[in-house]
């Protein structure tokens, strides 16, 4: 019995213990509510303070109220002051503000007062970006000037050949010159460029041939993943620039015509006024040009000139080369002797129209390495396997 009533007894307290929350948690609501309520209503009559101007006061109690609406609007005067501050300065920022670098102020040692001090701009972030040739060129007196541009107040360093002769430092403007102090010898030279810290290499080279003739037969061709670009042409040329070394006619019907250029450019080939094709020269100044032109009947005359071409198209060379037909010999074989930047597939393209077929002239002079080939060696050249 007594552990009946212990019992009712702790659940009454723990129900009246419950409900002192609940009254004390819906006391708390009712007074946040009121505070909100008050709240709204100070705020409504500000806003009435802007909304209805002020009645000049009749009474006391009108008095009382405008000093009440003064003392309103007078206490909101800061906000309004930020509001009015933030608007002149966007207006400003908008229209009168004008972007500039971030000063850097520089004090001299000693300097005691602000007249000493100097306020130095700090150049604009330059994003990076690979060397670039502007100028190539070879003067007069045979030397060679070299102009650029890369990041500003840099170090960049100048390749000829793959090697470094050569450090200039680029001005504020990220321009460079170099000029050798020694006139380049007659030759192909390749130049590039490398910058340092950071470290970039030129996406461009620039090929270079120096003439023995002098600057005017001279050539200088900037080169790119797109091709090349002729930066100095040649403009007198000297006998020996443009020479036809050997005519080959062969009984498939087919001419090919080797000879020596200024490399690097172009030659063309005609006969009788019909346009058979072109062909690059090599550095080592060579060239090489097959052509099908059909059947030439023997003693009758024809006329053969080669051109030279400069990187704008322009004719600045021609051999023109007139023969006499002759009785072909029956032979099926003719022989080629190999030059410097000579293969096989450029050899078997110009003899045998296409140049998968180097194998059978590799196979004929037992060649093991296709691959390797060496000046001056005598190959012979079996052209009637073109045909079948």
């Amino acid at each position: 019995m007594s552990k009946n009533n212990n019992k009712s007894t702790n659940i009454g307290k723990t129900k009246r213990s419950t409900d002192d929350l609940i009254d004390s948690a819906i006391a708390q609501q009712n007074d946040w509510m009121e505070n909100r309520r008050n709240f709204a209503r100070r705020f409504l009559k500000t806003l009435n303070i802007f909304a209805r101007p002020a009645a000049k006061p009749d009474n006391q109690s009108d008095v009382q109220t405008a000093t009440v609406r003064r003392g309103g609007l007078a206490a909101y005067w800061f906000p309004i002051l930020c509001a009015v501050v933030v608007v002149l300065i966007a207006v400003w920022v908008a229209f009168f503000h004008t972007c500039s670098g971030p000063a850097v102020v520089v004090a001299e040692p000693g300097a005691a007062d602000a007249s000493s001090i100097q306020v130095e701009p700090v150049p604009d972030i330059v994003e990076p970006f690979a060397p670039m040739f502007d100028i190539v060129r070879i003067e007069p007196d045979g030397d060679v000037v070299v102009a650029g541009r890369w990041l500003p107040n840099k170090n960049i360093s100048i390749l000829v050949n793959g090697e470094i002769v050569a450090t200039e430092r680029t001005d504020n403007n990220g321009e460079f010159v170099y000029s050798p102090a020694r006139a380049f010898s007659a030759g192909n030279y390749t130049i590039g460029l490398i910058g340092v810290e950071p470290e970039m290499r030129s996406d461009e080279n620039v090929f270079l041939y120096i003439s023995a003739h002098g600057y005017k037969n001279s050539v200088s061709l900037l080169m790119t993943d797109d091709g090349s670009t002729l930066l100095q042409a040649p403009s007198i040329l000297k006998s020996g620039d443009l020479t036809v070394r050997k005519i080959d006619y062969l009984d498939t019907g087919r001419i090919v015509v080797t000879g020596d250029a200024l490399p690097r450019l172009r030659v063309s080939l005609t006969l009788n006024g019909e346009y058979l094709g072109f062909a690059r020269v090599s550095d080592y100044k060579h060239f090489g040009l097959g052509a099908d032109v059909g059947e030439l009947v023997p003693g009758q005359e024809y006329s053969m000139v080669v051109r030279l071409h400069d990187g704008d198209g322009r004719t600045i060379a021609h051999v023109t080369h007139k023969f006499v037909m002759p009785k072909m010999t029956g032979d099926d074989d003719t022989y080629y002797t190999v030059r410097r930047g000579d293969c096989l597939w450029i050899i078997a393209r110009n003899f045998l129209r296409r140049g998968v077929l180097f194998s059978i002239i590799a196979e004929r002079n037992d060649i093991e390495n296709p691959n390797l080939i060496y000046p001056n060696q005598n190959l012979q050249i079996p052209t009637g396997a073109s045909a079948k």
